[in-house]
Parts: structure tokens; C-alpha cells; sequence
């Protein structure tokens, strides 16, 4: 398990970097939250979690100087708790799933907070690296640049370390003793967190009308298949 966790981080770490570097939605959770699924032979339930945190924090780009939450980390990290819990656990479960995105989530946001810091130690080596310019110095800028994407390499490939190695172990520990009731309540939140992300991206659309085409549509889906009996 060790192992596999080292390889997330840094495979998760490299990928976090799109955020501040490429910018090429290579750190998306629909992307980095499958992708860790993949390492760790569970692309399916990555994919599940990666798609949930999309949904959750669609609105949320990174536009201006506002930084949103870290998406990157709390999908990657979620996806790797219930995996490598699920696999000592014996199956990965709904139930899982859930508890995985609700620890995740307070790390997305202090992994944001986290971020705010490194961005603004950027902003004091872009400062010196303006002044490196002034004397045409351009060994120092990109030794600065490298210092950049290493310093936020070793931050996110850190977390994704750490978190794993603790949580993980305190999940196979416990989860099996929570009472059915917590688990009654887990399964609830699996099926709303889709319902809760969904309403998040419908609150994106500004097309008049399109609100209400999507409700009619999910309402006859949702008879279809209660009619059918497809759950």
C-alpha cells in the first residue's frame, strides 16, 4: 500500500502543477481523480469521486485574483482513501465513496489556503525577478521559475502523501464499527451528492428556459426507471 501511495503522490504531484503551470485541465478532478483510480486499479470509483468534485465546484474557477478550492488534491486524495480502503475492506462501497469525498472536502480548502501562501511567495520572486531582468540576469529567472514548480511540487505531492498514509489505516480501522445509522446517512449522501453537484453546474447556465427542460427530463427519467424497477 506504501508503495502505491508514493506513486499517487507523485504522479498527483506532477499533475497538480497544471494548475499554476500548463493550465491544460490536466488537473481537473475528472481527469486527476481517474487517473489515481487507474494507479491504484479502481478507474471506475476514481472516475465516480472525479465527477462528483467537478460537479461540487464547477462554479468555482479560478478567475481574477480569486483562487478557488483545491479540487486537484481533494479529488485525488478522496479517490485514494476509498480505494485503498475499500480493497483491505474487501469491496469499495457507496457508503465509502461518500465518507471519502466528505473527509476530502475540508482538504480541498485548506489545500486553497495553502495555495493563497504559495502565491504569494510567487509574487515576491516574480519581484526579484524583474529586478534579475534589469541586469539581463536569465539564469537567475529560471532557476526562479524551477524553484516555482518545485516548491508547489513538493506542496501537493506532500499532501497526497501524508493524507493517504494517515487516513487510510484510520479508515480501514473504524469504518466497519460505525453504527447503521451513520451508515444509513452515507448512503443518503451518495445519491445527493450528484443532486447537490448537479444543481451547483445548473446554476451556471444562464439560457432562459433550460432549468426547467433539465428538471422535466431528470423527473421522467427517475419514473422511467422507478417504473422499470432499474435500482
Amino acid at each position: 500500500m506504501l508503495t502505491q501511495i508514493v506513486i499517487l503522490s507523485l504522479v498527483g504531484g506532477l499533475l497538480c502543477l497544471d494548475r499554476i503551470f500548463l493550465q491544460a485541465m490536466l488537473s481537473r478532478p475528472i481527469v486527476i481523480a481517474p487517473v489515481a483510480g487507474f494507479l491504484l486499479g479502481d478507474s471506475y470509483t476514481g472516475l465516480i469521486i472525479g465527477a462528483i468534485f467537478e460537479l461540487f465546484w464547477i462554479d468555482r474557477a479560478p478567475i481574477g485574483i480569486y483562487i478557488p478550492p483545491n479540487d486537484s488534491v481533494a479529488s485525488a486524495f478522496a479517490a485514494a482513501l476509498a480505494i485503498l480502503a475499500g480493497q483491505s475492506l474487501g469491496a469499495v462501497t457507496k457508503e465509502l465513496m461518500a465518507l471519502s469525498v466528505l473527509l476530502a472536502v475540508p482538504f480541498g480548502i485548506l489545500a486553497k489556503r495553502m495555495d493563497v501562501r504559495m502565491m504569494a511567495a510567487n509574487d515576491r520572486l516574480s519581484d526579484r525577478a524583474l529586478e534579475e531582468a534589469k541586469s539581463l540576469n536569465f539564469r537567475a529567472i529560471e532557476n526562479m521559475t524551477y524553484l516555482a514548480l518545485g516548491r508547489a511540487f513538493v506542496l501537493y505531492a506532500a499532501m497526497l502523501l501524508v493524507l493517504p498514509a494517515i487516513f487510510v489505516p484510520t479508515v480501514i480501522r473504524l469504518y466497519p464499527k460505525l453504527p447503521a445509522p451513520i451508515g444509513d446517512a452515507l448512503t443518503l449522501t451518495y445519491y445527493f451528492l450528484p443532486v447537490l453537484g448537479t444543481a451547483v453546474a445548473l446554476s451556471t447556465i444562464k439560457l432562459r428556459g433550460a432549468v426547467p427542460v433539465f428538471c422535466a427530463i431528470f423527473l421522467a427519467a427517475a419514473l422511467a426507471m422507478d417504473y422499470f424497477h432499474v435500482f
